[in-house]
């Protein structure tokens, strides 16, 4: 049977891993929305203001299960980790404070005019309101990757009788790996919304939806991440040469480097095995792992061996980096393709329709093992160099820990699974509503709730324009 320690870091994981799927939208969603509202503000083209109004309800969800999820996550301080807070909790908890001051207090004071108000206030104080929200997720976004990347990089502190104690929080929260974890986090999110949007649009024109707001909605989405795909493997670089300097263990675990070498080689495919400590089935392209790490081709990365007992697992971290990098590679190669046929052609064929409904939650896949290799590569450290995981564990029996988590993996599994339903139900129940092409969308009466008539076509209706 597993130990505490091990299924505390399953249950938290499971935490985590529904947790950021949410953020990772919303963050970006919610400038999305933001554009469209200025679109509309602009041109007082009504086709902006649909587009609007179908995305607004989705982000309202997915900030809905954002939030609530983010609270239970919080728990776990205390009930699994209470280590992690007698120890660094002089600097975790300041920084998890100024998100709330920050940014939680920002997004819920206008949350409910960006929902409800598009009637009761004026277009541009609503405009405004989508902006301060907007700006809010950013805020809640680098407040967690300044915590996060103080537990990879730590600095700006003294130790006490074992206890942190900060020195200078501009070196806390401007740790060396913060800026580039942070814009990284930051166009994750925005692959992430922009490859929802486009795929939700897709499926709606494929199944038969003839209105211009989702072909506005998919367009704006694709030209969206052909820009942020190539920007994102520029600061992936980025980030990947600042780990290396920091965290040259998670670095060997990511290329699958046993042994320090000069010149050592890219693996496109390998099998690492702990036991022998060498891989199987090498596929490799020589020196190009030190060309991309050193800008040398004979430059010298530092093996695995010379970590024992100090890096993380090599199989997780080796394997999702690859699927982060694949996935990325796979979005350029979509989103430009889509881009030019909207060039040449000005409309996508079916077939592409098809894939970008396939890579509807590509954003998530991608997100989740980049976060797993950041995560698990700092391993054996909570906070590295500082605080082992297995030193802030609690001492509770793991049953008590496996009951907990099983309920976590039943309600998360249930909770997805009609998150992703209800989306795509929303998508169809719009197709066959009637668009009133002359009507101001802004100016009809709103339901009283967001959902209401979800189970009718009248759930889709916003007093009487059809989005």
């Amino acid at each position: 049977m597993l130990d505490t320690l091990m299924l505390s870091r399953i249950q938290f994981a499971t935490n985590i891993s529904f947790h950021i799927l949410f953020p990772s939208i919303t963050i970006a969603m919610c400038w999305i929305l933001f554009y469209f509202k200025c679109r509309y503000d602009f041109s007082k083209n009504p086709v902006w203001m649909r587009a609007y109004r179908f995305w607004v309800k989705i982000f309202a969800l997915t900030f809905a299960l954002g939030v609530v999820s983010g609270i239970t996550m919080s728990f776990q301080f205390g009930t699994n980790w209470p280590g992690f807070m007698e120890r660094v909790g002089n600097i975790a908890g300041p920084l998890l404070g100024y998100e709330v001051l920050t940014a939680f207090f920002l997004e819920a004071t206008f949350l409910g005019i960006m929902l409800f108000g598009i009637r009761r206030v004026p277009s541009r104080i609503h405009t405004l309101a989508t902006l301060l929200v907007a700006i809010g997720t950013t805020l809640s976004a680098f407040w967690i990757i300044a915590l996060n990347s103080w537990m990879q990089t730590p600095a700006g502190f003294e130790m006490r009788e074992g206890v942190a104690f900060p020195l200078d929080w501009w070196a806390i929260i401007f740790n060396p790996s913060f800026p580039y974890r942070l814009m990284h986090v930051l166009l994750a999110s925005g692959l992430t919304a922009g490859f929802l949007v486009a795929g939700i649009s897709a499926y709606r024109i494929l199944k038969g939806d003839k209105k211009r707001a989702p072909y506005i909605a998919l367009k704006t989405a694709v030209f969206m991440v052909a820009i942020l795909a190539p920007l994102q493997a520029f600061v992936g670089d980025l980030h990947g040469l600042n780990t290396f300097e920091h965290q040259p263990q998670k670095v060997a675990a990511m290329e699958g480097v046993w042994e320090t070498e000069k010149g050592a080689p890219l693996l496109l495919f390998a099998i690492p095995d702990e036991e022998e400590r060498k891989n199987h089935f090498e596929i490799a392209i020589p020196n190009l792992a030190s060309l991309i790490l050193t800008h040398k081709i004979d430059g010298e990365i530092v093996g695995l061996n010379d970590f024992v007992g100090e890096h993380p697992p090599v199989k997780p971290v080796f394997f999702g980096f690859r699927i982060m990098v694949g996935l990325g590679l796979l979005m350029i190669l979509i989103s430009w393709s889509a881009v030019y046929l909207f060039l040449r052609r000005k409309e996508l064929p079916k077939s592409l329709y098809k894939v970008l409904v396939a890579m509807s939650f590509s954003g998530w896949v991608a997100t989740l093992a980049g976060w797993y290799v950041t995560e698990i590569g700092r391993q054996p450290y909570l906070v590295s160099g500082v605080l082992k995981t297995a030193e802030a564990v609690t001492t509770v029996p793991p049953s008590n820990v496996v009951f907990s988590l099983a309920l976590y993996a039943i309600v998360y599994s249930f909770l997805l699974w009609a998150y992703i339903h209800t989306i795509f139900l929303m998508a169809r129940r719009s197709v066959d509503v009637e668009e009133f092409e002359t009507a101001d969308p802004s100016m009809t009466p709103i339901p009283d709730t967001m959902f209401e008539g979800a189970g009718s076509n009248e759930g889709m209706i916003a007093g009487g324009v059809k989005i």
